[in-house]
């Protein structure tokens, strides 16, 4: 006998789980959807103390009463810290921890971070202590909800029912740290990914093969993975799905991410075109990947060069070796554009979380402020190139394009944060920053087989530009893939950079 024990997200409760829950008896499994303290009528009352020790407490203490052979804990966006805090007091009564559209709390994290409102999240941070009128966070309104998470799927009545059955939410669950032993991460796991909020099992695999310490866990054969076509809601949305994956991942069913060991990682394979060697100068954060003479077409005065910024994506780990700069694809970019005389430049940025936005974009203005202050570069033409997250970072640029920008380029970008990056400040959106870019050229490169997910945000971008009657001009790469330069070495994948290098050189002539 298999006992699911069910622990939805924040102002959330059991009845959540209502259709899951059905199913996953009919298949003569035991149940419990849980209601935690302060999350709804049949919980006790929660008051100012309430805090994350509580709810742990709360599936401490049924997991002492279930009577069952395997215990699979599920939990989903905020259930996952009480789940992960009690698992870790319990290890030796849990047969597998499922997280559902969920994180991967570490310890000492705190929950406070999938808080959609950065003002509520720094408040609530630096608050010492919690007002007596202040202990609880509210709901969101109907028209709200999209911000905690893809509503994709929902009826208007299932989204009705989620806003109307939501309950204020203890704020010392949010701020209180997850402790935990290192017990957790011993025991057999599952992710289930919905694709509709930015998770997919591509995504997981593109991470892992980055070599990112904190994902090296998921190449363990006792994790294993599941994608659902849905948004955040999973058990509203798609419940007979949900119960049929959970099924399944008791059994110990699912995708597996290999550790590929043996294999070179896709972003360190060779650039997919034949670059001479050029000379590099390392500058704090920067390489500048020089030109061998000045061609005097290029610069006004016949004496500096324009330059490039080759501006990277994330998270990367800040243990990554070798850092992006090193990266043959980067290095591959800032050769070729030194061969036509451009300068370019490629940088590391402190991009290391979801979180770490606003620093990476300080750590680039300071690289390009650098860059223009180079006596060999001319200030008055430069051109700044994003790739796949880092497309976020181009935001900044659009909102108010300085006279000296001739060009913003972006190779698979992401133009939009993804449902589930809650912790990027709405400052961070291109696709509504294009409506101020005037008539600032921007090239971007779309590959075909690009991720759902990130490909929406390239559409919503594309839709508002046509709008605003924006400067976009668009190369297509066949069949590419994100991070085509290292892994799709066709003709046409390298005619699709040579027209897009070529279309920001000639932005950089005028």
């Amino acid at each position: 006998m298999t006992a699911f024990i069910l622990v939805a997200g924040a102002h959330t409760g059991g009845w959540i789980w209502q259709g899951v829950a059905a199913r996953l008896r009919e298949s003569g499994a035991q149940v419990y959807p849980v209601v935690l303290t302060g999350m709804g009528e049949q919980a006790p009352a929660a008051g100012p103390g309430t805090d994350l020790e509580t709810h742990v407490h709360d599936l401490l203490r049924l997991i002492d009463q279930v009577d069952a052979a395997e215990v699979v804990m599920v939990g989903h966006c905020y259930g996952m810290y009480p789940v992960l805090g009690a698992a870790d007091l319990r290890p030796e009564r849990i047969a597998r921890i499922v997280y559902l559209d969920a994180g991967m709390p570490q310890d000492g994290d705190q929950a406070l971070t999938l808080l959609p409102e950065q003002t509520l999240r720094e408040r609530l941070l630096h608050q010492v202590d919690v007002c007596e009128d202040e202990w609880r966070i509210p709901p969101p309104s109907t028209e709200a909800w999209d911000r905690w998470g893809s509503v994709e799927g929902l009826s208007p009545a299932e989204l009705n029912r989620l806003a109307d059955s939501a309950v204020a939410h203890p704020v010392r669950t949010l701020t209180q740290p997850l402790r935990l032993s290192g017990a957790v991460f011993e025991l057999p796991a599952t992710g289930v990914l919905c694709t509709a909020n930015g998770s997919s099992i591509a995504m997981v695999e593109g991470l892992v093969g980055l070599g990112d310490p904190r994902f090296q866990m998921l190449t363990d054969p006792r994790v294993t993975f599941f994608e659902l076509d849905t948004g955040h809601w999973p058990m509203l949305s798609r419940a007979d799905e949900v119960a049929e994956v959970l099924l399944r991942a008791a059994a110990g069913e699912g995708h597996r991410v290999a550790a590929s060991v043996s294999e070179q990682p896709s972003h360190l394979r060779p650039f997919l075109m034949d670059v001479p060697a050029r000379p590099r100068e390392r500058v704090g954060r920067i390489d500048l990947h020089l030109p061998d003479a000045l061609p005097d077409a290029l610069s006004e005065d016949g004496s500096r060069w324009p330059a490039v910024v080759f501006v990277h994506g994330g998270p990367v780990h800040p243990d990554v070796r070798p850092t992006p700069r090193d990266w043959p694809a980067f290095v591959g970019y800032g050769g070729y554009v030194a061969g036509m005389g451009v300068v370019g430049v490629t940088l590391d940025h402190r991009l290391h979380d979801l979180a770490d936005f606003e620093r990476a974009a300080e750590d680039l203005a300071e690289a390009v402020s650098l860059v223009r202050a180079d006596p060999r570069v001319d200030e008055s033409r430069v051109a700044i190139w994003f790739f796949s997250a880092g497309g976020l970072l181009s935001a900044d640029w659009l909102a108010a394009p300085p006279p000296w920008l001739r060009c913003v380029a972006a190779t698979y970008p992401v133009l939009a944060p993804l449902p589930n990056w809650g912790r990027v400040g709405s400052r961070f959106r291109p696709a509504d920053m294009v409506r101020t870019a005037g008539r600032l050229p921007i090239v971007l490169t779309r590959v075909e087989l690009e991720r759902a997910e990130i490909a929406a945000t390239v559409e919503e971008f594309l839709a508002v530009a046509k709008e605003c009657d924006a400067d976009v001009e668009v190369v297509d790469v066949p069949l590419g893939r994100h991070g085509f330069e290292t892994t799709h070495h066709t003709e046409q994948a390298i005619h699709a950079v040579e027209r897009a290098v070529r279309a920001v050189v000639e932005h950089l002539k005028r």
